[in-house]
């Protein structure tokens, strides 16, 4: 079974085809392929954690605290994986690519992934 990955709506669409073109096991979704563009972060966390998808995000401002009170409340989610601004595009791409292919779905539940990993 595959890494599922859910970008977020503001999320660099290059970095996304990279990704697709070099990776042929991950399912690659975003937000508003599946109708979530205009819905709140907690919605997506929701709808990502229902279907099995890490949520892959640039807005560490917002989606790293609603996260993490999602969890303390006591509450399962599939992780995230936060990509600081300003990573650049190859950097992003080789770090998503490893993470899809060294784990398995639900590794990564209820921990933030900081990228780049280096």
């Amino acid at each position: 079974m595959a890494i599922k990955l859910l970008f977020d709506e503001n999320f660099d669409n290059d970095i996304i085809r990279g990704l697709r073109l070099r990776s042929s096991t991950a399912e690659i979704t975003r937000v508003q392929d599946i109708g979530l563009r205009t819905v709140d972060d907690d919605t997506i966390l929701e709808w990502a954690t229902n279907e099995g998808y890490l949520l892959v995000t640039s807005d560490i401002r917002t989606i790293e605290p609603k996260f993490k009170t999602f969890v303390t409340s006591g509450r399962s989610m599939t992780g995230v994986v936060l990509i600081r601004q300003g990573t650049s595009i190859g950097a992003a791409i080789d770090d998503l690519l490893l993470l899809i292919e060294a784990s398995q779905p639900n590794e990564w539940d209820n921990q933030i992934i900081r990228l780049p990993l280096r």
